[in-house]
């Protein structure tokens, strides 16, 4: 896991060999694509990435993701889609029996996946189930949340697909999954025993494993997470020990790249997958303490970012997020050195970076 901002010395497509890419704000907002997203992933296959797109929404097959991509002008296979429901089915065949009734509160790819893995789905909390597993899906009811509070309350075992606390659809962001658990916590009391989608690593692994050609599994160091979100998955491609992209077309803004905790911090940043296929400049600190990306120096002084120009020394980008890059690396460095002592949530942020 990577401290500070890192450089590369030509594309990252060309330093990377497998992209793990998160689809909702990253490479489609609902129906509708992200700008520049499609043909971003197409120049970074001809780099020689392979692509592989990893979603914590469980409600869609994967032949149907697939065809909204082939929509889009990608060239893709259905099983280059790896959902949390795969791996939720995986996670749960592996801790129980075949055989285990699971009560399910979502779509049926996630009933079938159950299925496929030798579990039992039951419809309602009065056929005792002995786990619970809750989902997002579209048409979600109160009554599917209620039986999940039944039947936890009866004894089982309660697991979620993903903790998303919201969603990027068409209209803007709404309730994920992570928000409509808390009303079964608020009525249980209990907390999941696991979640198989991010910030848990067990998607990016699993998806290394689906797209090695050979029994040669595709390293962890040649392989991408790149997601719009840093509380899943920028912080599950720190806990599996993979560089992360983060692309501002979906949650993720400056405030909350600059202040993040060190567990969600990301490797690199781009406005959108055009990163793939960019050279990114190395941030580099001065002599007085300050950071230097491309011609856009930052520090931090009396809880403030300070920003100032200077020439160029290390090469610099085209998409005017030196500046960025080079204030997350004073940011963090304070926030490190201050061992707890300085709170960046109260930081004085300049518009300058606010409005990128």
């Amino acid at each position: 896991m990577s401290r500070y901002i890192l450089g590369t010395e030509g594309p990252l497509a060309s330093n990377y060999a497998l992209s793990l890419l998160d689809l909702d704000g990253v490479v489609y907002r609902g129906k509708n694509p992200v700008e520049h997203a499609s043909e971003a992933i197409a120049a970074s296959e001809r780099l020689g990435m392979r692509a592989s797109f990893t979603t914590n929404n469980p409600s869609r097959f994967p032949s149907t993701v697939a065809d909204q991509l082939r929509g889009f002008g990608l060239s893709l296979g259905d099983d280059q889609i790896i959902t949390s429901a795969i791996v939720a089915a995986r996670m749960l065949a592996d801790r129980f029996a075949p055989g285990t009734k699971v009560y399910v509160v979502g779509a049926e790819h996630l009933r079938d996946e159950l299925r496929k893995a030798g579990l039992v789905v039951v419809d309602n909390a009065d056929e005792h189930p002995d786990v619970v597993l809750q989902s997002w899906h579209a048409d979600l009811s109160f009554n599917e949340l209620a039986q999940a509070a039944y039947a936890i309350e009866g004894g089982a075992e309660y697991y979620v697909t993903n903790r998303d606390l919201t969603i990027p659809r068409e209209q803007g962001i709404a309730p994920g999954n992570g928000a409509l658990q808390l009303a079964v916590i608020a009525a249980t009391g209990k907390q999941p025993v696991a979640s198989a989608g991010k910030p848990e690593s067990a998607m990016y692994d699993e998806a290394r494993v689906l797209f090695s050609a050979t029994d040669d599994i595709v390293p962890v160091a040649k392989s991408l997470p790149v997601g719009d979100r840093l509380d899943t998955d920028i912080e599950a491609a720190n806990r599996g020990g993979y560089d992360s992209l983060v692309v501002l077309t979906g949650v993720a803004d400056p405030r909350q790249i600059l202040t993040a905790p060190v567990i969600q911090r990301p490797t690199y940043i781009a406005r959108d997958l055009r990163g793939l296929n960019m050279t990114h400049p190395l941030p580099l600190r001065n002599a007085d303490g300050s950071w230097q990306c491309g011609g856009s120096v930052a520090s931090v002084a009396d809880g403030a970012i300070r920003l100032a120009a200077a020439e160029q020394v290390s090469g610099q980008s085209d998409d005017g997020l030196d500046v960025l890059r080079a204030a997350c690396c004073a940011v963090w460095e304070t926030v490190d050195a201050a061992g707890g002592a300085f709170d960046p949530a109260e930081l004085s942020i300049p518009s300058a970076l606010l409005d990128i």
